[in-house]
């Protein structure tokens, strides 16, 4: 890897690039469930993200490392059962997230094709991960230089659907009658927390920032605050310019299929190449990041090749597998699925964080309580989630305790096949 500092401004677009990519899958799973509450539940979703921003940004000056999140929790609760659990979860969960945007990528790519048999989708979301994987075995300063430019290119895009698309608004399609329950709005700012999870990815680049103790906090805040006002405006936009079932019609799609009357045909077709940009980007970054935090958890579960693999062929291996098992999960199941599963192995990572935070406020100089309002705010949101799954969809439940339930078991296994005390 480079061993050259990297600025505010590429980290920035590191940390939106991993966001952004979430819009397009979101927005049509979240309208479905939210109706006109969709804005809300957006502004909901980014409130319990930006709350746990302030552990993260806390953290990541306290341990300006590349092991982000999994050195936090190691840090806090000890190499144990409990931190080795979570930090294999959140490796399933970027799994889980990269399939979520690999989904999109393939709605959106289908969409510019007259045939929209499923095997063409099933083909670009295999091209994609492809894709993706060949770029990160290019150097960061390769990886750095290409969100900088793909991000710029899509805030482009989304600005000016905004900017056009607010002459579009049909407000009586906003009015607090046609809005849906808090129940629905509540559920849908849960399922689609996912498409905030990306600035979690900013930990991973702490150790290549330029002053990080500066420089951290201001990309952690300036990146969700940007966020939650773009996601709003855009899916104010989108519920003011077009019927809700038109919308829903074209759910997997619904930002270029809005874009048709505000922009033209042109208009959609640009859309449509800001969402394969932005999901491409929004991957190449989870992957970037997941490449460099596996090798420290195999290091710190004693898998450290040492002089016979280098750093770099062992971010490599990590990288493959990730990839491979990302393409099993984006072709075998639905988008809300995936949100679901997805949004809640992050509610539970992020409450960790949190708890981590609170339990070492004095080394990190932070306010306790506020760690502690962040994970009770995560949990209660992740049991929303999973009365919701149970509601709608059960067997999705069933797939988050499968989740749990195989990272409980590695460590358990891994403890008792090295002869190690098995410590919570």
């Amino acid at each position: 890897m480079s061993s050259k500092k990297i600025g505010f401004w590429s980290v920035w677009a590191l940390g939106v690039g991993g966001i952004v990519g979430g819009l397009f899958p979101a927005l049509g799973v979240v309208i479905q469930i939210a109706d006109a509450g969709a804005p809300l539940a957006f502004a909901i979703a980014g409130t319990i993200a930006l709350i746990t921003t302030y552990a993260y940004a806390k953290l990541s000056v306290a341990h300006p490392c590349r092991g982000g999140t999994v050195t936090f929790l190691n840090q806090a609760f000890g190499s144990g059962l409990f931190s080795g659990t979570l930090n294999l979860l959140l490796w399933f969960s970027y799994v889980v997230m990269l399939s979520f945007y690999l989904q999109a990528f393939g709605s959106y790519g289908v969409s510019l094709f007259t045939s929209t048999q499923p095997i063409w989708k099933h083909l670009l979301i295999s091209l994609a991960i492809l894709g993706a994987t060949g770029l990160n075995l290019l150097t960061a300063n390769h990886v750095g230089k290409s969100q900088i430019w793909i991000v710029s290119f899509k805030l482009g895009i989304l600005i000016l659907f905004i900017t056009m698309g607010s002459s579009h608004i049909d407000f009586s399609r906003l009015q607090p009658a046609s809005v849906s329950s808090l129940q629905s709005i509540f559920a849908g700012a849960m399922v689609i927390f996912l498409s905030y999870e990306g600035f979690e990815l900013i930990a991973n680049a702490a150790e290549d920032l330029v002053n990080p103790k500066h420089t951290l906090p201001r990309v952690y805040y300036s990146v969700i605050g940007f966020v939650i006002l773009l996601y709003v405006l855009i899916a104010l936009v989108t519920l003011g310019a077009e019927p809700i079932e038109q919308i829903l019609a074209a759910k997997d799609y619904a930002l270029a299929e809005v874009a048709k009357p505000i922009l033209g045909q042109f208009g959609s077709v640009l859309i449509t190449i800001a969402a394969l940009f932005s999901t491409i980007s929004a991957s190449n970054a989870t992957l970037y990041g997941s490449a460099r935090f596996s090798s420290v958890i195999a290091k710190s579960r004693g898998f450290d090749f040492g002089s016979k693999i280098n750093s770099i062929a062992q971010s490599s291996i990590g990288l493959f597998i990730t990839s491979g098992i990302t393409l099993i999960i984006a072709n075998l199941f639905d988008i809300s699925r995936i949100s679901t599963m997805g949004s809640a192995g992050f509610l539970l990572i992020f409450a960790a964080v949190n708890l981590a935070n609170a339990r070492m406020h004095r080394y990190t100089n932070s306010k306790q309580w506020i760690s502690l309002l962040g994970a009770g705010i995560c949990l209660v949101a992740l049991g929303m989630l999973i009365w919701f799954a149970l509601q709608t969809d059960p067997q999705t439940v069933w797939v988050l305790v499968f989740m749990v339930g195989v990272a409980i078991g590695v460590e358990v296994i891994y403890y008792l096949s090295n002869n190690r005390q098995l410590r919570l």
